[in-house]
């Protein structure tokens, strides 16, 4: 490859979460096969600071990075493809952007300039993008949104500006469009894909390919139209129907058309190695002689994608056990023992707020109870040592961030957190070290007594109640360095109960699990 770096922007049309995410992960992971050095970045033009205040139930997971950016769960797609960690840098919002320009503005740092759209805010995304660019060979951006949503306008103009600057020759640009099957007539219609298209070339960016998403596989025909009415090669123009796993789709990539023009781009002539993505599928697509069924208790049951990475975490460590997985939807709010009766595990993911929250207290104390394979993430360990500290006899138990005047508060907010509970980016986020305590289950599963996870909560264990906590059946088995934080706890009387103050679903890759996944996928095996 020659010495200027290389850009690939993915931009979608017609409808949004059309696939982009994945699309753009799966060019990644394709480069990535043949020996480049990617980086990844998502733009997106909400007026949010950070994805943090989302509601997760429009907007699916909350993503967190290694540095605390709390991000749309795109991010999640592209660390799993590419096994890499993120950063802040690789999460650009449009509310960040204007955050930042009306504080410099504020400061006179314009000297009195009139502040626009075009060039301040363009030149700022171009910068952001620049910043996320350094070090990697190909630097990949995903737009969000839909080209012609007018909070995306200054978007696109900025990723025109921005191949005049480094030139035509280096940047890629790949537009993501949906054409869907109209049933009382049996066909699939091109004429959004050709509107979309039309917008995109309106504002003074002709893509250089084009992949075609639809619920099922289109015809050759479609292609034709689309090339002829947009001026994109046929060899360019990528039929991309719904697949079974998102896993193939660098498969996909690979095997089509599109491949010589990731390679011509790229100048890298290597054929990718994608087998580790064909060992995957394999796994995925095979039908085990044992299957597990995990219980998975939540709050958000009309969004899977609120629980995206959990889930992605369960099926790595389901193929990594070689077993089927079964994951049953428990309603926090309406959780019951016939819910927790018919799984071979339960997993209480995190979440906000006291809605649903004595179901999955119910569901740690089912678990602890009946010897049931447990893993609570972040507050999945809070209910597990509310539980505890109610099944040792002590009345009034609870979180104040459930019950502010709770007499026993076993939860707690941490120090310096009171009057921030609605805010934004005051949280417990990014990684934070622990040490696991020698002997227990969490040392055993790691197998090492010094980890790092990542985290997103504003509430920890009072160790004022720790007696209370080992009365009830668990004991802590892993720390902060200082030994003021909580992070692990465990039923030393269980065969697998454990749960962490962190967010390890974020750490899982699809041929790396997590162990703490692994875990649970074991020992609900070994209950069959």
């Amino acid at each position: 490859m020659g010495k200027k770096q290389k850009y690939i922007f993915v931009t979608g049309g017609v409808l949004s979460g059309v696939g982009k995410g994945v699309t753009a992960a799966s060019i990644g992971a394709v480069l990535q096969a043949k020996g480049a050095s990617i980086s990844i970045q998502k733009c997106d033009p909400y007026l949010n600071v950070d994805a943090g205040l989302l509601n997760p139930r429009e907007h699916g997971e909350c993503f967190v990075t290694r540095d605390g950016a709390e991000t749309d769960l795109d991010l999640g797609h592209y660390e799993r493809f590419l096994d890499i960690e993120l950063t802040q840098k690789s999460a650009t919002l449009s509310g960040r952007l204007f955050f930042d320009l009306i504080a410099d503005e504020r400061a006179g740092k314009f000297e009195g300039k009139t502040v626009q759209l075009v060039p301040h805010l363009t030149q700022s995304i171009q910068r952001a993008i620049t910043a996320a660019a350094e070090g990697s060979d190909i630097h990949i951006v995903e737009i969000g949104g839909t080209v012609g949503d007018y909070e995306g306008l200054s978007f696109i103009e900025a990723i025109r500006e921005f191949s005049q600057c480094v030139g035509r020759a280096n940047c890629l640009f790949i537009h993501v469009v949906y054409v869907p099957f109209i049933e009382t007539s049996k066909e699939f219609k091109s004429k959004p894909a050709q509107n979309a298209l039309n917008d995109l070339r309106g504002f003074g960016i002709v893509p250089d390919a084009v992949v075609v998403r639809s619920d099922n596989p289109a015809p050759h025909s479609i292609v034709q139209k689309i090339s002829l009415f947009s001026g994109v090669p046929e060899e360019n123009v990528l039929l991309m129907p719904n697949a079974d796993t998102v896993y193939r789709v660098p498969t996909l990539l690979a095997k089509s058309s599109f491949i010589k023009l990731l390679t011509e781009f790229s100048g890298l002539r290597k054929k990718p190695d994608l087998s580790k993505w064909d060992k995957i599928v394999s796994l995925q697509i095979s039908k085990p002689k044992k299957s597990v069924t995990i219980g998975l208790v939540a709050k958000y049951i009309d969004n899977e994608d609120t629980y995206m990475s959990v889930i992605e975490a369960l099926k790595a460590a389901a193929w990594h056990e070689k077993v089927g997985l079964n994951i049953r939807w428990i309603g926090a709010e309406t959780a019951t023992k016939k819910d927790f009766e018919k799984v071979d595990g339960i997993v209480v993911p995190g979440g906000f707020g006291v809605r649903g929250v004595e179901g999955k207290i119910d569901a740690a104390r089912y678990a602890l109870d009946n010897n049931v394979p447990y893993l609570g993430l972040c507050l999945g360990l809070q209910v597990a040592v509310i539980a505890a500290v109610r099944k040792a006899g002590v009345g009034s138990t609870n979180s104040t961030e459930f019950e502010a005047k709770c007499k026993n508060n076993v939860v707690y907010i941490m120090e310096g957190q009171a009057g921030k509970e609605s805010t934004g980016g005051t949280l417990r986020l990014g990684d934070y070290p622990a040490k696991l305590v020698k002997g227990t289950l969490a040392a055993k599963t790691y197998g090492k007594l010094n980890i790092v996870e990542r985290h997103r909560h504003r509430y920890e264990v009072n160790q004022k109640f720790l007696e209370q906590i080992e009365k009830g059946g668990l004991k802590v088995s892993g720390l902060s360095p200082d030994g003021k934080l909580v992070e692990f706890i465990e039923a030393p009387g269980n065969d697998y109960f454990i749960a962490t103050q962190a967010h390890p679903e974020f750490r899982s890759r699809p041929f790396r699990p997590h162990p703490l996944f692994v875990g649970i996928i074991k020992a609900s095996k070994a209950k069959k």
